[in-house]
C-alpha cells in the first residue's frame, strides 16, 4: 500500500487552524456545543472540544489545568464520552473559555406572538 504524497491529516490541519484563529475556534466550538443536545450528534461536539483543547495547550496540559487525569480527559472527550458539567467547565476554563446560556431559536409560536402583542400594546 503506497502512502499519498501531500495528503496530511485532517485532524492536524483542524488543530492548526483552530490555533491560528482564536475567533474561528470560539465560533467553531459554539456551533459544536449545540450538537450536545442531540444524542446522534454529541460525538462531534465532544471531538470539537477535544480539538480546541489540543490547539490551546494539548490534552496533557489541559487535563492538568482542569484537575483531571489525561486518561479521564481522553475518555470524556471521546465519541462515546459523557463528561460531567464539572469536567466541561474545567476544560473550557483551562483554554480561557466559559459556558454561556442562549435562548433556543424558535419558530414563530403562540408564545412569541403573545409577547409581541404585549410589546405592541
Amino acid at each position: 500500500m503506497s502512502k499519498l504524497v501531500g495528503v496530511g491529516s485532517y485532524h492536524k490541519w483542524e488543530v492548526e487552524e483552530l490555533r491560528k484563529d482564536r475567533e474561528f475556534a470560539v465560533e467553531y466550538l459554539k456551533a459544536a456545543m449545540e450538537s450536545l443536545d442531540n444524542p446522534d450528534e454529541r460525538a462531534g461536539g465532544l471531538l470539537a472540544l477535544r480539538a480546541v483543547a489540543e490547539a490551546y495547550g494539548g490534552l496533557g496540559a489541559v487535563a492538568a489545568a482542569a484537575g483531571i487525569s489525561r486518561e479521564s480527559l481522553y475518555r470524556a472527550l471521546s465519541p462515546k464520552g459523557n463528561p460531567t458539567l464539572k469536567t466541561l467547565v474545567a476544560v473550557l476554563k483551562s483554554v480561557d473559555l466559559r459556558l454561556s446560556i442562549a435562548e433556543k431559536p424558535q419558530k414563530k409560536s403562540k408564545r412569541a406572538k403573545s409577547r409581541n402583542d404585549r410589546v405592541a400594546a
